[in-house]
């Protein structure tokens, strides 16, 4: 029997970089998928997934644009077992006395109240199935500074705080909260520092590594992260970034 057989998977930010191979692994391990995402339609990447794949537009910035999307989950897959929380943007890469209001507000909307907005709704609807699973992106910004990512590096420190808090608040009820921590990854959020091509070089130099980490890396430890295999984990924020923050 596949690890997610019979399990129904809710993926924010699903249409590409790490929720996009998060839900290949998904359903190449028996799972159903549901993907939130801002775009009106699946990347072509997701359309290529041969598996059951359900697409919502959602902006996980509005309370009520996640009410409804959920509502809209339950009622074509029935339940969700499982929440993973991936959407999330870098904002500007500007000094913090150059940082404008508005898109300070911008991160911290998707990131920080997106999570949390998911949260809660999957926390209601797993109290009362007994039990799931909420597997959370963070980033080694939220274990370390990140010099001109104000935004960015404060919304990731929130979102572990998030995970530790609400993992302490619902363990009773079988629901076990995690993040993962990604490093420098090949994502399209990496591209966006590809006019800056001395920068992009810097930050894998000062990985000991001395490379990147690839989507599949980061989907792979989700998965572990929300199945049975970890099912005495809750509350912890797994890092992967090639080394970067233990120097």
């Amino acid at each position: 029997m596949k690890r997610f057989e019979n399990k129904n998977v809710l993926i924010t930010g699903g249409n590409a970089g790490i929720g996009l191979e998060t839900a290949h692994k998904f359903i190449a391990e028996g799972a159903k998928i549901v993907v939130f995402d801002i775009q009106a339609q699946k990347s072509a990447e997701l359309e290529k997934i041969n598996g059951d794949v359900h697409y919502i537009q959602c902006d996980v910035a509005k309370s009520e644009n996640v009410k409804a999307a959920f509502k809209r989950a339950i009622d074509t897959v029935q339940k969700i077992d499982i929440l993973i929380n991936n959407a999330g943007i870098l904002g500007p890469r500007v000094k913090t006395e150059d940082y404008p209001e508005e898109d300070f507000d911008r991160v911290i909307d998707i990131n920080v109240k997106g999570v949390f907005y998911c949260m809660k709704e999957a926390i209601s609807i797993f109290k009362n199935i007994g039990g799931g699973v909420i597997v959370n992106t963070a980033s080694v910004a939220g274990k370390i500074g990140m010099s001109r990512h104000l935004a960015y590096s404060a919304s990731k420190h929130a979102v572990i705080g998030m995970t530790k808090s609400a993992a302490v608040e619902y363990a009773k009820q079988n629901i076990r909260i995690n993040a993962v921590c990604p490093g420098f990854t090949e994502t399209s959020m990496l591209e966006t520092i590809n006019e800056e091509p001395e920068y992009k070089q810097m930050l894998r130099f000062a990985t000991p590594m001395k490379r990147f980490g690839k989507p599949q890396e980061i989907a792979t430890a989700i998965l572990f992260l929300a199945s049975d295999e970890s099912s005495f984990m809750t509350g912890q924020g797994v890092v992967l970034d090639g080394g970067l923050s233990v120097q």
